[in-house]
């Protein structure tokens, strides 16, 4: 079978159209990646329901199969790769619809793996195009839709009504980057930072409200500039106090803040707000500031640690959780030991802990000096063990103390119902399966390790 390129633009829906009947056309949408990646995907299962088609299990076959990749290592790309090539062998007369960062960064190398399927490329700058694109009547077996994607000015609309379950949902509210650190390929395949309009944000939150869930969790990929590309004189300040006003029944989790953007109005919203949940995310990165400067990353070790001091000054109860790269290029052995020091030092809750890998395209990937495997394996390691160390210290601090938990599920393994507390504990405990999404009293009674097990309120209390 040979293939037709079709270069199609934003008019692509008036030139093609869409079938009148669709005949429950089965549909599996598989993700990689960040939360802003999940909630998309969410967007495309949302647009396939409403189309009429049949939702099903990536595991079980399908007329389409949706593959939301991801590119932020290189280890990302391989995986994007390697599931691609999955369900192509298993599903050899599907069509494939390829979107996400490692689509916007490799729409070549993804014509040299897929070979005879049909194949729509969706740019991140067009993921609201992806489900008419999808279901098109008359289209080639090859369609290209990406597009240059620095010069996006505006977010892609992506509106979703479910969220794979009840309990908490994504919403993404800002997309694209305007930092350029050296390390990160996000800037090249998100574009610019651009920020959902007011009118829409309130939407989704309203139908999220609507549809039952109990908690919201507010992601982007660098939340704490939403709003500065547009004239509405919202930030992410006013956001979360709007949001947090406005929605007083359902618990609010931002994602991710930048050190410089933990103020005086950040920590005053948190205290302020009940349902605004005491968890931050924090990037760190390095914990030596010569690292810190190569990676670009406009920020010192003492700004981060004044950052999480106020945090934990205001919220003693508070999690604080950090991204750590392992293995910078020009990361030596005191630079490592001042990462590992700095951490010790800190009340941080949790580490996500990646070894750097090369991104082409990046600056970083031209960078001397690079930190042989072995060495990096070894400082990972050494950095996860006191993520685990740091995470049991705060779940044991907690011990007998009283928390409100949604439950979201029970664990197959203990057969007890789970779930997180507002400051992002996990914690199992007995209870009848009525009490799963909702929010109720817990008091945590037992920590081995990192396994906290809590008993609920007697009788059950509704939160």
């Amino acid at each position: 079978m040979k293939k037709t390129v079709s270069l199609v633009q934003q008019s692509y829906k008036e030139t093609i159209g869409l079938p009148p009947e669709l005949l429950m056309t089965k549909v599996a949408v598989t993700t990689l990646g960040c939360k802003v990646n999940q909630f998309e995907s969410a967007s495309f299962i949302t647009g396939f329901s409403e189309q009429g088609c049949e939702i099903v299990p990536v595991t079980e076959s399908a007329d389409i199969f949706v593959i939301n990749t991801c590119a932020v290592t290189g280890r990302a790309g391989q995986q994007s790769r390697q599931l691609i090539r999955k369900i192509i062998r298993n599903n050899p007369e599907a069509r494939l619809v390829v979107t996400g960062c490692y689509a916007q960064m490799a729409a070549e190398e993804l014509l040299d793996i897929v070979s005879d399927n049909p194949l729509s490329i969706v740019g991140n700058g067009n993921k609201h195009l992806l489900v008419e694109t999808a279901l098109a009547k008359k289209q080639p077996d090859m369609v290209m839709l990406t597009g240059k994607i620095s010069a996006k000015k505006e977010i892609c609309p992506l509106p979703v009504r479910t969220f794979s379950g009840r309990t908490r949902a994504y919403i993404r509210i800002q997309d694209g980057c305007n930092n350029f650190c050296t390390y990160c390929i996000v800037p090249y395949t998100r574009g610019r930072s651009r920020s959902l309009p007011l009118s829409q944000l309130l939407e989704q939150v309203r139908v999220f409200s609507e549809e039952g869930y109990r908690e919201l969790v507010i992601t982007g990929i660098n939340v704490g500039k939403y709003g500065l590309d547009l004239e509405e004189g919202e930030d992410i300040y006013s956001l979360l106090d709007r949001l947090c006003r406005d929605f007083p029944a359902l618990r609010l989790r931002l994602s991710s803040v930048e050190p410089t953007e933990v103020n005086d109005q950040l920590l005053g919203l948190m205290t302020d707000h009940d349902n605004f949940m005491p968890h931050l995310h924090i990037p760190l990165q390095s914990g030596d500031d010569g690292v810190l400067a190569r990676m670009n990353r406009r920020y010192t070790t003492e700004t981060f640690a004044r950052a999480l001091q106020r945090i934990n000054s205001a919220l003693p109860h508070c999690a604080i959780g950090c991204d750590i790269l392992g293995g910078f290029p020009g990361e030596d052995d005191m630079a490592a030991e001042n990462t590992l020091h700095l951490l010790q030092g800190l009340p941080i809750t949790y580490l996500h802990v990646f070894p750097y890998s090369k991104r082409p395209g990046t600056l970083a990937d031209r960078y001397k000096n690079q930190v042989p495997g072995p060495v990096k394996d070894e400082r990972v390691a050494r950095l996860r063990k006191l993520s685990l160390q740091k995470k049991q210290q705060f779940y044991e601090r907690h011990q007998e103390t009283d928390h409100t938990l949604l439950v979201e599920q029970r664990n197959q393994k203990s057969g007890l119902l789970q779930g997180f507390t507002e400051n992002y504990i996990p914690v199992q405990c007995a209870g009848p399966t009525e009490l799963i999404h909702t929010l109720v009293r817990v008091r945590i009674v037992n920590i081995t390790g990192t396994t906290v097990q809590g008993e609920l309120a007697d009788p059950p209390r509704r939160a």
